[in-house]
C-alpha cells in the first residue's frame, strides 16, 4: 500500500489471492497513485479489480472515510480534492510531535517518517508504529487507548474534505461512494442518521455492513442501516499489515441476506483479468 500500510500492492495481492480472494480494491488512504500497479497485480493472479481509494472526511467534529470503488483514476477532480485533501498531512504530524514531546516521547515525527512511503500521507498509523517499536505501548490498540485521539496527548484536529466533496468527486469520476465501518466513529443516534442522510443526498450509494472493524451483532445493525436508507451493502477487510490487523485478506464472512452487494452496482465496472 502506498498510504498506511506495510506491504506493497504486489505483496498484497499475492496475499489476498492465496486467501482465496476473487474480487480486490485497493483503497489508500487519499491516494491512487497504487492503482495502476495494483490492477496489474490483480490481473497477473486471474483476479477481477476495482479502483479505489479511502478518503478523509471532516464530519461531526469527527473524521469519518468514505470508501470510492470504480472509478476513472484520470478525473482531474478526483487527482486535485485528493491532492488537496493530503495538503495538510505533514504541518499536522509536525504538531501532534510537538504534543508528545510535552509528554515526554522525544522524535516522534521522525520515528514515524521511518515506517511512511510516502512523506505526504503521514499519518496517526506511522506514529502508533513507532510507539510500540519504541515500547511506549505493546500495540497499536493500546496507542489509540492512550494517545492520538481527542483528549490524549498527539491528537491534533485536522480539517479534511468535506461529505458532499468526497463524494461528488468520487461519482462524478464514475465511481460508487460507500461509507467505511461506521461503527468505529462512535457518533450520537442523531449524528449518524445525519451522516447517512446527507451521504444519500449527496449521491452515495453504498456502506461497509462486513468489515473488519465491527462485530457480529453490527453487521446485523448496519445491513439494516443499508435497507432502510437504500444502500448497497459492502466488505471490506479493513487490513493494513500482517502484524496490525485483526482480520485477514479474505477471512470475513459473508454479507447478510437481503442486502444488495455493492459489486452488483459495479459490474461494468470490475476490470476483468485478461
Amino acid at each position: 500500500m502506498v498510504s498506511d500500510g506495510t506491504l506493497t500492492p504486489e505483496e498484497l495481492a499475492e496475499r489476498a489471492h492465496s486467501s482465496g480472494v476473487q474480487l480486490w480494491a485497493l483503497t489508500d488512504h487519499d491516494e491512487i497513485s497504487g492503482q495502476q500497479r495494483a490492477a496489474a497485480a490483480a490481473h497477473a493472479h486471474a483476479m477481477d479489480y476495482l479502483t479505489g481509494t479511502e478518503i478523509s472526511v471532516s464530519f461531526a467534529s469527527t473524521t469519518v472515510h468514505i470508501v470510492g470503488l470504480g472509478f476513472d483514476t484520470g478525473n482531474t477532480a478526483l487527482v486535485a480534492g485528493l491532492a488537496a485533501t493530503r495538503g495538510g498531512r505533514d504541518s499536522r504530524a509536525q504538531a501532534m510531535a510537538r504534543d508528545l514531546a510535552r509528554v515526554g516521547i522525544h522524535s516522534a515525527y521522525e520515528g514515524a517518517l521511518k515506517s511512511v512511503s510516502n512523506p505526504a500521507l503521514i499519518s496517526r498509523t506511522h506514529f502508533a508504529r513507532f510507539l510500540v517499536e519504541t515500547r511506549v505501548c505493546k500495540d497499536t490498540s493500546e496507542v489509540f487507548r492512550k494517545y492520538l485521539v481527542e483528549g490524549k496527548p498527539g491528537f491534533v484536529e485536522h480539517r479534511w474534505a468535506s461529505l458532499g466533496d468526497a463524494v461528488r468527486w468520487i461519482t462524478q469520476a464514475g465511481g460508487v461512494a460507500v461509507i467505511a465501518h461506521p461503527a468505529r466513529y462512535r457518533l450520537t443516534a442523531n449524528e449518524e442518521f445525519a451522516l447517512f442522510s446527507e451521504f444519500k443526498q449527496h449521491g452515495g450509494e453504498g456502506v461497509e455492513v462486513v468489515t473488519g472493524s465491527h462485530s457480529v451483532a453490527e453487521y446485523a445493525e448496519y445491513a439494516d442501516m443499508a435497507r432502510e436508507f437504500g444502500l448497497a451493502a459492502s466488505r471490506g477487510s479493513d487490513f493494513h499489515s500482517p502484524d496490525e490487523s485483526h482480520t485477514a485478506l479474505g477471512s470475513l464472512p459473508t454479507l447478510p441476506r437481503n442486502v444488495t452487494p455493492v459489486w452488483e452496482l459495479l459490474a461494468e465496472r470490475i476490470q476483468r483479468a485478461a
